[in-house]
């Protein structure tokens, strides 16, 4: 069950889910919940009448009433793209507010100290990236709410380059602005082009994922690497286990994240 596939984030994940699966004899059914809370649970009723052997979810954030369905259903279950520590949940990802945090001290670490957060969206993932970046900035002595930039529409190119430009707009100036995905930064890359704003002189621009493309950005895209192909090749190998009955000694799998500094910043 994963929230969108216009996304190469997902799409990723989901190749390598299903690469791991495939070998050892599982059909992968695949479902979009669209980031809607009720959207996920009446899918998840609908594939639970099919009797699957086990469930791969996105995220550890939903309904009571979803969660109830997977812990009386009964199937294993593993949480995608996040680790958590707590008892009877199996999951393999990584802290999203720890990769957060480390950009944003990246960027204080450049001198910048007006920096705004952009983020879209604003699922689960995007809200801890929010506040790896306030922590961040309140720790420095900076934090402004001024400078939080937040749109519940899907996050897209078109929107990274409209926030951009309403962003560049605001007195007194951001020193940089760090977007909750790679996405709305390539947006504002090519927007700064556009405007014949200079990157990083006049501002820099960060992003988060690595999506395809960061690196032919002009500037590259500094942002934070996300291991999406590990995360689903993990999980698979996890429920797989679970499936069989086997003991899970490492339930809670963080697989880390890597900072990728490029010309952006």
């Amino acid at each position: 069950m994963i929230p969108k596939l216009s996304n190469a984030l997902f799409v990723d994940l989901v190749e390598a889910v299903q690469s791991t699966l495939r070998t050892v004899g599982y059909q992968t059914l695949m479902v979009v919940t669209h980031y809607n809370a009720s959207e996920e649970e009446s899918l998840l009723r609908e594939q639970l009448l099919h009797r699957p052997a086990g469930l791969l979810v996105t995220g550890l954030e939903r309904s009571d009433a979803t969660r109830q369905l997977i812990f009386q259903s009964g199937v294993p279950c593993v949480h995608l793209m996040e680790a958590s520590g707590n008892p009877g949940v199996y999951s393999v990802g990584f802290s999203q507010q720890d990769a957060s945090a480390d950009m944003t001290r990246h960027l204080l670490q450049k001198g910048r100290k007006r920096i705004a957060f952009a983020g879209a969206q604003l699922d689960s993932r995007t809200l801890q990236r929010l506040n790896g970046y306030r922590a961040e900035m309140r720790n420095a002595g900076l934090q402004d709410a001024r400078l939080e930039w937040l749109n519940p529409t899907p996050s897209s190119l078109a929107l990274g380059g409209q926030m951009f430009e309403q962003i560049m707009s605001q007195q007194p100036p951001v020193e940089a602005i760090f977007f909750g995905n790679d996405d709305l930064a390539q947006g504002a890359l090519l927007a700064a082009l556009r405007m014949k704003i200079k990157v990083p002189k006049q501002v820099a621009i960060a992003g988060f994922n690595d999506l395809t493309g960061s690196d032919q950005m002009l500037p590259p895209l500094t942002t934070v690497r996300t291991p999406r192909a590990d995360i689903g090749t993990a999980a698979a190998g996890m429920l797989i286990r679970l499936m069989k009955g086997e003991t899970v000694a490492t339930p809670c799998v963080d697989v880390g994240y890597e900072l990728v500094v490029r010309g952006s910043t």
